[in-house]
């Protein structure tokens, strides 16, 4: 398909002051490379720039063909489509950086949402940009941020982890090491591992506030917020469906001695509602939430 494509005559494509001005007139040729957003779920989260570049694509990179091929008829685009996924990223993206270079515009989509963002991508990106041919992205949608943006937790500071390693032993290395992030927490799970996942996080971080986020833009997409422990119980006793993202509330700096709760206590009611403040405390202190609680009011009332 490759040899095919590369025959194909690219469309003509203006230099625009923004080209000149980050040296992409190293390019020999008018080729570019674009990474696309699509849909998590509704296929109606999907930009007016993103379809107007598949649409102008010779070629569009894709994990699954076929359930790409359903959001091009969906919008009744017929483009060439070239499997781009974790078994044979390093001989595509050689392939898909060749067609660039000789002139033709190349897509790169992922399955949901903006490519590289725990789906392939990156030798792809890495190898553009060495190579200094044009690249660009037309934004969209994204489950992380969405999830972030529904939790109710601090969205000022956080980092994305992605996918926890599925064996628990890893699982539970991996949680150690990010126990102690003063901000908030982002995951990616599936369904089979998300009670075991929130078993771990509550068993090592102790009881903090966050939110699991299923189906995001879906017919039933469902924001369950509260406490670790309450989440586990929760899905504990269902099963599960659909894409989920997990975001945890960040470590709560502890004083010096670790032991001084009303400290903990003011700091956390700077940036919190009271019930949270005292979640936090009391999953850092290993006190109860009710005791907690009680006296975050009373420092409240000034007592």
């Amino acid at each position: 398909m490759a040899k095919k494509l590369a025959k194909r005559s690219a469309p003509a494509h203006r230099k625009t002051a923004a080209d000149k001005g980050q040296g992409r007139e190293r390019c020999p040729t008018n080729g570019s490379l674009t990474l696309v957003a699509t849909p998590i779920g509704n296929m109606g989260d999907i930009t007016l720039r993103a379809l107007e570049t598949l649409k102008a694509a010779d070629v569009i990179a894709c994990e699954d063909t076929r359930h790409t091929q359903k959001l091009l008829q969906h919008y009744g685009i017929k483009k060439p489509l070239l499997a781009y996924h974790d078994h044979n990223e390093a001989a595509a993206s050689k392939e898909l950086l060749a067609m660039v270079e000789s002139g033709q515009h190349v897509a790169l989509v992922s399955d949901a949402g903006m490519p590289l963002v725990a789906d392939p991508g990156y030798r792809l990106v890495q190898a553009a940009v060495a190579a200094g041919v044009r690249l660009t992205a037309t934004p969209g949608a994204n489950a992380a941020l969405m999830a972030l943006a529904l939790s109710g937790l601090p969205t000022d500071r956080f980092t994305f982890i992605g996918f926890l390693p599925p064996k628990a032993a890893a699982r539970q290395q991996e949680l150690a090491k990010l126990k102690s992030i003063p901000i908030t927490v982002i995951f990616y799970e599936s369904p089979s591992r998300l009670v075991e996942a929130l078993a771990d996080m509550h068993k090592l971080w102790g009881d903090r506030p966050a939110a699991v986020a299923r189906e995001l833009t879906k017919t039933f997409e469902d924001v369950r917020r509260g406490p670790l422990s309450q989440l586990h119980a929760h899905y504990a006793a269902t099963s599960p469906k659909g894409e989920i993202v997990i975001v945890v509330h960040g470590a709560v700096a502890v004083a010096a001695d670790d032991h001084d709760v009303d400290a903990l206590l003011h700091a956390a009611l700077k940036t919190h509602g009271v019930k949270q403040a005292a979640q936090l405390v009391a999953a850092e202190t290993g006190h109860t939430v009710r005791d907690i609680y009680a006296r975050a009011l009373e420092l409240k009332r000034g007592r």
